[in-house]
């Protein structure tokens, strides 16, 4: 992964960003290891980590707090204003649970993570 990110070579299509270095999605269900992925392969890339879920707390790309959920109701509109300048130049990795809201030209790559059920389960329980 990390070669194929020193050495893409991939052509721009039409409708994507033009960008010195690839963005890559990292995304998958909660306890997939996607943070921890990410982390590993923005170290070993020099790329820089982009958490979403981090950056909506820490920027205050959210419509509030979800009692009942525990958790920030986070604001597409915003996240996207807030990452389009950061990825127009390349070079993240960008790790979330959801990738239905984020513009295709943004990412070269997209890694969906996967985990058996049982691991899964016990990953979240002891969270």
């Amino acid at each position: 992964l990390v070669r194929l990110i020193r050495h893409s070579s991939l052509e721009p299509e039409a409708d994507t960003m033009v960008k010195e270095r690839p963005n890559i999605l990292i995304t998958g269900t909660p306890g997939t290891g996607k943070t921890s992925l990410a982390s590993i392969v923005a170290k070993l890339s020099g790329f820089q980590h982009i958490e979403v879920g981090k950056w909506v707390k820490d920027r205050d790309l959210h419509d509030g707090w979800d009692s009942e959920l525990s958790c920030y109701i986070l604001n597409e509109d915003k996240v996207c204003d807030t990452l389009e300048d950061v990825l127009k130049c390349g070079g993240n990795v960008v790790d979330h649970h959801g990738c239905d809201f984020f513009p295709e030209r943004w990412f070269d790559l997209v890694v969906v993570l996967q985990t058996e059920n049982g691991i899964l389960y016990e990953r979240l329980h002891q969270r």
